[in-house]
Order: C-alpha cells, then sequence, then structure tokens
C-alpha cells in the first residue's frame, strides 16, 4: 500500500487550479489557430484573432483566460494500492480549490445554496467524480466550467426508436438553440447510454478528450465527424457573428443501458476549454 500525504494533493489541486485557468491545452491552441485559417467570415475571422490573442496575453501574463474561472469540476482516478496520510482526499482536493483560487486571484463563482445565493466566497465546493482503479497512482483531472456554457446543457430520454438519427438531430438542435450563449467555437460533449445521470457524466467527461482524437469504435468516429461537420454548417461562427467554424470537436462517449431506455446528453464547452491534470 501506498501512501500519498493529503497536503500534497492540496498543492497539487491549488496549481492545477491556476494552470488551468491561465493557460490553454496545446491542442485547443492549435485548434483555434487552424479555424482562424479557415474561417470565411470576415467578422468571425476578426474574432478569432481576438481569441488567439487574448490566450496568449493570458499566458505571458499569467492571468486568467476568461473573468468566468468556472465551477471546479473533477475527474478523479484513484488507486486501489493508495491510502491517503493526514487527511481526506475530498476534503484535500476541497482546499486546494479554495488556496488555488485565492492564490490565483481566480473569480469566485460558487453559492452555498441556490436560492438563498449567498457566495461561499472561496469557489468551493467542488464537483468530483471519482474511479477506484488498479494500482498505486492518483490522477487528478480539474476541468474549471464556466457558467454560460454550462447552462446550454441539456438530458433528452429519447425512446429507442428514435435510434442514432435522433441523436444527430438532438445533438445538432441543441447547438442551434445555443446560438452565442456558450461563446463559440465550442467544443460540444456528448453522452449516448446508460440513464439519467450517467449520459449527463459521460457527455462532461467527453470535455476532456485532445482536440483532433478519434473514438476508438469507428462507428462513432465516424457520428463524431458527422455531427461536427452539421454542427458548423449552422454558421453560428464565433460569438455567434456568423461563419463557417462553429465547434472545434464534437466527442461522444457512450455506456451500456436499460432495454427501455435510450438516454443522451449535450455538454458544451466554450472556446476556453480548460482542463489540466496531474497525477501523483
Amino acid at each position: 500500500m501506498r501512501e500519498i500525504s493529503a497536503n500534497d494533493i492540496v498543492s497539487a489541486v491549488k496549481d492545477l487550479c491556476i494552470d488551468a485557468n491561465y493557460n490553454l491545452g496545446e491542442d485547443v491552441e492549435q485548434r483555434l489557430r487552424e479555424m482562424y485559417e479557415k474561417e470565411e467570415s470576415p467578422v468571425s475571422k476578426a474574432t478569432l484573432k481576438q481569441i488567439i490573442d487574448n490566450f496568449e496575453i493570458a499566458k505571458e501574463g499569467e492571468f486568467p483566460i476568461c473573468q468566468d474561472t468556472g465551477f471546479s469540476v473533477f475527474f478523479v482516478e484513484m488507486g486501489d494500492q493508495i491510502c491517503i496520510k493526514d487527511g481526506n482526499l475530498f476534503e484535500a482536493i476541497t482546499e486546494g480549490v479554495r488556496q488555488g483560487y485565492k492564490d490565483g486571484y481566480l473569480r469566485k463563482s460558487i453559492l452555498a445554496d441556490p436560492i438563498e445565493r449567498k457566495n461561499t466566497g472561496d469557489n468551493t465546493p467542488p464537483v468530483i467524480h471519482m474511479d477506484v482503479v488498479k494500482g498505486d497512482k492518483l490522477k487528478i483531472i480539474i476541468a474549471p466550467k464556466g457558467g454560460g456554457s454550462e447552462n446550454m446543457s441539456e438530458v433528452k430520454m429519447m425512446k429507442p426508436a428514435d435510434g442514432v438519427e435522433g441523436v444527430k438531430e438532438f445533438v445538432v438542435d441543441k447547438v442551434r438553440r445555443s446560438g452565442s450563449n456558450p461563446c463559440p467555437p465550442i467544443v460540444v460533449g456528448v453522452g449516448i447510454g446508460g440513464t439519467f445521470e450517467k449520459c449527463a457524466e459521460m457527455a462532461k467527461r467527453a470535455l476532456l478528450r485532445t482536440i483532433g482524437s478519434k473514438h476508438p469504435n469507428p462507428f462513432y468516429a465516424q457520428l463524431e465527424e458527422e455531427l461536427t461537420e452539421k454542427v458548423n454548417k449552422l454558421g453560428i461562427g464565433a460569438q455567434g457573428f456568423g461563419g463557417t467554424q462553429t465547434a472545434l470537436a464534437v466527442f461522444v462517449e457512450t455506456y451500456p443501458c436499460h432495454i427501455a431506455s435510450f438516454p443522451a446528453a449535450v455538454n458544451i464547452n466554450c472556446h476556453a476549454a480548460r482542463h489540466k491534470e496531474a497525477i501523483l
């Protein structure tokens, strides 16, 4: 059994909070530059240039990419040969968020109660999705999620007879109805199968995939390509100004489901597709 100090987790999470909000992944940066070159609309092309300038300034000056530094969402893989020393995993992650958002001068956006609307003042608590896996490593992924894009999420309990064509219609229609609200260009996460909550979690987890990656199943890889093409043909463009480049990618994740069910979910990320990971 390998011991990992709770203090080391706090420190790692603190750094992840700051890094994710200051620095886009290279895959996202590269895709945005490619979209700039391909964009046919002068207005959207100019907007993409501003987006590129913005993330370059943020990286150089160590500033947040966006004023909405998001809800701190974590995906954690904990090895079954790990023991947390001198603390609790969830408490350590929470403390790391508290320190990271304070020391990184990141906006605190979390309310203690959804009705009373009083801010917690430190961007806690986070949302933590945890899986237990084999091994003696602890993998922590942070994916700060802004409110504008998160508000464009949707779960639909479709009929099995709706099939893949129903999924296509649902995803494209959801992006159409979202318009400029999620700050396009966007990454679209799609979850198919499981249960009500499982397909929603898959849609969000899909947003962690590397831009340019393909689903290992050729059928779903083709579906991703088709959906990306359909979304770009909507003509929404950067920040909704109209154009040929709306989606950086559409990613699909699936899970077995009940014979009577066919749930699907869409979770959209803005162009600030932030996620970073650490392995302890």
